[in-house]
């Protein structure tokens, strides 16, 4: 429905005061003509948490009830609200609120300016943590690089204050989720030009949302804490006592799955935890990109394992015969468990990581290589991919250094291929940026990334895209038939005539 604007004024000395617009789902394009109201009044809170002191109604005309929501106090009345209605225990230590945008001069210049954050954190001994995140006043339910951000900043300034102050017990390492654990948060950032995860905005992708907003609050968070040391004891406390806990849980792990234990294969650099929830395995190609991997990891829960070549076609081979391949050796030894079926029932217990990471070039190459070790894995380690221990690393194939643009500075942005290197082009040319302007440069291998771009790219949790694995909706005889003609060695004229008839639905990269 579509009517004429109308002004608020009725008389000649009023003030307008605004344009009314009202707007009615069309059902014609929606699933319903119906406003879901809950969502509505969710993001109705949330503009009025965002914007302190701004009263925002909501009015239903049917029954003429209303519903008002105003917070003076801002992020922080919104918090102390939920975690009450919660029904939480006091928190161990004041709130910790902050604010800081970027003024786009010294140290900030690699920001935008207004760019930043606002936050409020309160930690709890008990009740489950309340967290709430935003980008530019847009809701974000899953999360993203802005909340990554605050975990790495909170930590830090943390880890900071305890071995500033000699707080730290020895054999006890502090993780970023010993802070996190507790921590209840409302976060609102601000960024140029964010890039979401999806169309319905849930979550935030934007790698430099992880710096901006963890430098920020890090130097704010170190500040108020040597400014309030008994504060920051306390908060020690409870963080420690939080490490204690989660080392004694993979203590007990350890335990269980210590016997029988076999050497392990001498080129795996391994992880110094031992929390297998926490540790990750990547099975990089090549030595060379193995070397960077094992640079650029973070060494306290990542593990990496270079393959030299390709791996061996497992699908028919029999179990007793796949060791005499050193690769396959190498990776049942460092996983810790033993080749068996899909109706088998394999002692898990000696796993050793919960992730499993296949880490290859993003070519050709790179894909044969991860199509040689799924099969493996489905083949002969079949409950490790049930179980979702199983994922692909997704490394970029092209970065363009995109120049400053309007308040943006110079950037690196990194394209998983060629469908996103066509939507960076086509954004930087809507940002008033002319043909030419920007560098494009294509990785031919992992091996020519260093380890400072592998890190940020591919290995870093907060900016990495790893892919799980899991078992399709076909049936299994369907999928063995499938399986067959694909990687069986007497199917090569299968293949042929399915190629032929398939073959167009898939581009080539060469």
């Amino acid at each position: 429905m579509i009517e004429k604007l109308k002004s608020k004024a009725t008389t000649k000395g009023d003030k307008a005061h605004g344009t009314k617009v009202r707007a009615w789902p069309n059902p014609k394009y929606f699933d319903s003509a119906q406003i879901p109201l809950a969502d509505l009044e969710r993001l109705l809170r949330s503009k009025a948490v965002l914007l302190p002191g701004v009263k925002v109604t909501l009015v239903h005309e049917k029954n003429g009830q209303s519903q008002s929501w105003l917070y003076a106090q801002g992020l922080k009345g919104y918090l102390d609200e939920s975690l009450a209605q919660g029904g939480h225990s006091a928190p161990v230590i004041p709130a910790f609120e902050g604010e800081h945008y970027a003024s786009g001069a010294g140290e900030e210049e690699s920001f935008a300016e207004g760019e930043g954050a606002a936050w409020v954190v309160s930690w709890t001994e008990d009740g489950a943590p309340v967290r709430e995140s935003y980008v530019n006043l847009i809701p974000t339910p899953a999360g993203g690089t802005h909340e990554s951000g605050l975990r790495e900043g909170l930590f830090n300034a943390v880890k900071s204050f305890v071995e500033i102050h000699a707080l730290q017990p020895k054999g006890v390492k502090l993780m970023p989720e010993d802070v996190f654990a507790r921590a209840s948060f409302i976060l609102s950032a601000k960024v140029l030009d964010p890039q979401f995860q999806g169309q319905i905005k849930e979550r935030l992708n934007s790698r430099d949302a992880v710096r901006l907003v963890s430098g920020f609050v890090k130097s704010a968070l170190e500040l108020w804490l040597n400014q309030h040391v008994d504060y920051g004891r306390t908060l020690a406390e409870l963080v420690i006592k939080q490490a204690q806990a989660r080392t004694r849980a993979g203590q007990k792990v350890e335990k269980k799955k210590s016997s029988g234990v076999a050497v392990l294969p001498g080129k795996l650099t391994d992880c110094e935890s031992q929390d297998i929830a926490l540790n990750e395995l990547f099975l990089v190609e090549g030595d060379s990109a193995g070397g960077s991997a094992k640079m650029g990891r973070n060494k306290e829960y990542q593990a990496i394992l270079p393959l030299r070549g390709k791996v061996l076609n497992t699908w028919e081979t029999e179990r007793d015969r796949l060791f005499a391949n050193n690769e396959v050796h190498d990776i049942a030894v460092a996983i810790g468990v033993d080749p068996h079926g899909p109706t088998d029932e394999p002692n898990l217990s000696n796993l050793r990581y919960g992730k499993i990471c296949i880490l290859s070039d993003a070519d050709v190459d790179g894909s044969h290589i991860q199509v040689l070790l799924l099969t493996l894995f489905y083949k002969h380690f079949p409950r490790l991919i049930e179980n979702g221990n199983v994922y692909i690393a997704r490394p970029p194939l092209f970065r363009v250094d995109a120049p400053a643009r309007g308040k943006k500075p110079a950037q690196k942005i990194y394209a998983l291929d060629e469908s996103e290197l066509i939507a960076i082009e086509d954004k930087l040319r809507k940002d008033g940026v002319r043909d030419g302007a920007w560098q494009i440069s294509r990785f031919k291998g992992l091996g020519e990334m260093s380890a400072e771009q592998l890190w940020d790219t591919t290995l870093n949790p907060d900016t990495r895209r790893l892919l799980p694995m899991s078992l399709g909706e076909m049936s299994e005889s369907d999928t063995i038939k499938t399986m067959d003609m694909l990687m069986g060695k007497s199917e090569s004229g299968a293949r042929r005539d399915w190629l032929e008839e398939r073959g167009n639905e898939v581009e080539a990269d060469i």
